[in-house]
């Protein structure tokens, strides 16, 4: 019998953000353990540069499944109307290579991209953080309010974007949220700061961030792009989901270890050590935490494994 293939709704029906922040612990728990396997990403781009198509394989030893994500990222899509992010994460038995399931995997990435970056929030930010700031308007920046709202009573929310139509759209969707002419107004008293763009070049610069403010940097995800500048990065203890992901694919850390500020002793933790306590986390209410998200396929993993099981 064929697997069954789910389409975004159904995968936004089993997959609900605030499940999915518990699957994230789920998996960096299992990260940490060594019981989950998952070589570097394979990428290709087309000739012209305007798409990537994106292999992601993994393994988790318990609960004994492996699977891929394929996706392509074409970001001219939102003109469109249409998705960044496209593509299917296959999952499988591992005992016999048996097919399970077949899921959407644009709709897999906007939660799972979010919970994690929750789940960083909820283990680095200050207890008291409530105001939010998101820069980029696109379906990250949604989805980051409403993941962020989980882990942190949010006061005020602050958007910016180079689209005012699209920031204003958004803003609409929640209470209490303002539109900021500039980035660097967005973040002038933030406490958390989201950035969800496609832009190649830094958005966020060190000098506009507030003392004790969290970052959760996310739209960049090649070496040469990113969305922070060296002084952001240096100002900030950094953390990331995975060093292998970091050390290869972040623009936030490689540009500036090419520039000769950063080495990979620099970095403070992955998740996974930072939930079992093998590495600390924020040490005072003062000092600028950085999560680089690079987005993993244990997060993918995990994510189907856990619709799979609603589905039994």
């Amino acid at each position: 019998m064929p697997p069954q293939y789910l389409d975004r709704k159904s995968v936004a029906a089993l997959l609900p953000m605030y499940d999915c922040i518990t699957v994230m612990e789920q998996t960096f728990r299992s990260l940490a353990a060594g019981n989950t396997l998952q070589p570097l990403r394979s990428l290709m781009w087309l000739p012209d540069k305007s798409g990537i198509l994106g292999m992601m394989p993994g393994y988790a030893k318990t609960p004994n499944i492996l699977g891929i994500k394929v996706i392509t990222i074409f970001h001219a899509n939102g003109a469109l109307g249409l998705p960044s992010h496209q593509g299917v994460v296959m999952l499988f038995d591992a005992k016999q290579g048996t097919p399970l399931l077949i899921l959407d995997a644009a709709e897999i990435t906007a939660i799972r991209t979010a919970a994690t970056s929750a789940l960083a929030t909820k283990l680095l930010a200050r207890p008291d953080a409530a105001n939010l700031a998101i820069l980029g308007t696109g379906e990250q920046a949604e989805r980051h309010i409403q993941a962020i709202s989980l882990v942190r009573t949010i006061d005020r929310i602050t958007i910016w974007g180079r689209n005012n139509d699209h920031a204003e759209t958004l803003a609409r969707k929640f209470k209490n949220t303002q539109i900021a002419p500039t980035a660097k107004e967005a973040v002038s008293d933030a406490d958390i700061i989201c950035t969800v763009t496609a832009s190649r070049e830094p958005i966020l610069f060190g000098e506009w961030i507030p003392e004790g403010a969290h970052i959760n940097a996310v739209g960049s995800c090649t070496p040469a792009t990113r969305e922070l500048d060296t002084a952001a990065v240096l100002r900030s203890r950094l953390f990331t989901d995975r060093y292998e992901s970091l050390f290869n694919e972040a623009g936030e850390f490689l540009i500036p270890k090419k520039e000769g500020f950063l080495t990979e002793t620099d970095t403070q933790a992955e998740l996974g050590e930072l939930l079992t306590g093998t590495k600390e986390g924020r040490k005072n209410a003062a000092e600028i935490t950085l999560f680089k998200s690079l987005g993993i396929a244990a997060e993918d993993l995990f994510s189907a494994h856990h619709i799979f099981e609603k589905l039994q």
